[in-house]
């Protein structure tokens, strides 16, 4: 079973996780494979990546996000995160992540963070 689903959402690929724990070493290995290659398709583009049915996930994961986050900035790529349950947002504060990726409270709301203009003066 992939560890990733993924579908278009207007210009934004959304990843969904199919698994509630993300724990075990060998899953891991997984999805840091298929976030890879999901990002690899998509140089220059929006990646949403929606925690809505993670419950559980080691502390390993915050690795592998920290090093696509890394990815993602060199390649130009949007990266943002929603549907973070309490728990592990807590994890996310705890370790200054919060501050490091832009999380938001659904996948509405992050899509349409992606088509907001930044304006500079």
């Amino acid at each position: 079973m992939p560890a990733l689903m993924t579908q278009s959402n207007g210009d934004v690929t959304v990843a969904y996780f199919t698994e509630s724990q993300i724990l075990d070493e060998t899953k891991i290995a997984q999805l840091t494979q298929e976030l890879t290659k999901v990002a690899e398709r998509i140089p220059g583009g929006k990646l949403l990546l929606n925690f809505n049915d993670v419950h559980f996930m080691s502390s390993s994961v915050l690795g592998k996000l920290i090093a696509l986050n890394k990815r993602c900035k060199a390649d130009e790529t949007a990266l943002k995160l929603c549907n973070i349950s309490p728990q592990i947002m807590e994890v996310f504060k705890i370790t200054n992540l919060h501050r490091v990726f832009e999380i938001h409270e659904d996948e509405a709301k992050a899509i349409s963070a992606f088509n907001k203009k930044k304006w500079f003066f």
